[in-house]
């Protein structure tokens, strides 16, 4: 129980992540070859299956002390920087029509989100241990908790087209002085049509409105294409992370068998 409480050192339980798996499920956000041995006491402590971990793609050293302990690379994310005081914001030269989310159309956005996540490549969906099926669930449930929960997001713009929504962009507040661009998806049948980079550009808008003074924006390193969007809407990257997976199955074998995984990523 100690363990549990103090966890905001160096780990924490993911309530998100064991409704959605069925698992005791952690997070590690800050790992290094200094702090790993207390990560990985709070997950025995707190009879942990599953962690979620990540470090900096430059601390080499926490890398190695991860893949000694068992861990498994899934997902490196590339960060880039908007500065608001020096660059301009581009004309957004789109047709579709991008405006604020209505309360009522909170499951149409969930909608978008599992069509846009379906084959997507990021950490949930590249561990095979996980069903594929539930790992895109969990981008809908995070989209319609942006939608829903001030805490999740501070606005949610969503794209019209054809008399439908077709995509979604969802933004947060880190401080006075930052904002973050935290998710989006666009329906694959409207991609190519610059709504990507019209949420950009209106919702760089929105940041500097705020009195903002630098946007994040964050996408997988195989993402080439969102990548490429923002370099030239004027970001530039900033740095990188590596996300990692451990499961631990001396603490699975003392659950019982019902709450092992089921099925296999389809």
């Amino acid at each position: 129980m100690k363990a549990e409480i103090s966890s905001s050192a160096v780990a924490e339980l993911s309530p998100l992540d064991e409704a959605r798996f069925g698992v005791r499920s952690a997070r590690a956000r800050l790992v290094n070859s200094e702090n790993l041995p207390s990560v990985l006491d709070f997950c025995t402590a707190n009879q942990v299956e599953f962690l979620v971990a990540r470090c900096p793609t430059t601390d080499i050293a926490a890398v190695h002390a991860m893949e000694a302990a068992g861990f498994q690379l899934m997902e490196s994310l590339l960060y880039l920087r908007f500065d608001l005081k020096t660059h301009p914001i581009p004309k957004n030269q789109s047709d579709v029509l991008i405006r604020p989310v209505q309360p009522n159309e909170v499951s149409q956005v969930g909608a978008v989100a599992r069509a846009a996540f379906a084959n997507y490549y990021g950490h949930y969906h590249a561990d095979p241990k996980l069903d594929h099926r539930k790992s895109t669930e969990v981008y809908v449930d995070w989209a319609e908790r942006c939608c829903t929960e001030p805490a999740a997001a501070n606005l949610v713009l969503v794209a019209e087209a054809e008399g439908q929504l077709v995509g979604f962009r969802a933004l947060r507040v880190n401080s006075p002085l930052q904002g973050e661009f935290i998710l989006a998806g666009v329906n694959p049948e409207f991609q190519r049509r610059g709504i990507y980079r019209a949420f950009i550009i209106e919702g760089l808008k929105w940041c500097r409105e705020q009195g903002l003074k630098e946007v994040l924006n964050s996408t997988h390193v195989a993402n080439v294409a969102v990548q490429r969007a923002c370099l030239q809407a004027g970001f530039e990257p900033a740095y990188s992370w590596y996300t990692f997976h451990k499961w631990f199955p001396q603490a699975a074998a003392a659950f019982p068998a019902e709450r092992k995984l089921r099925g296999k990523p389809t």
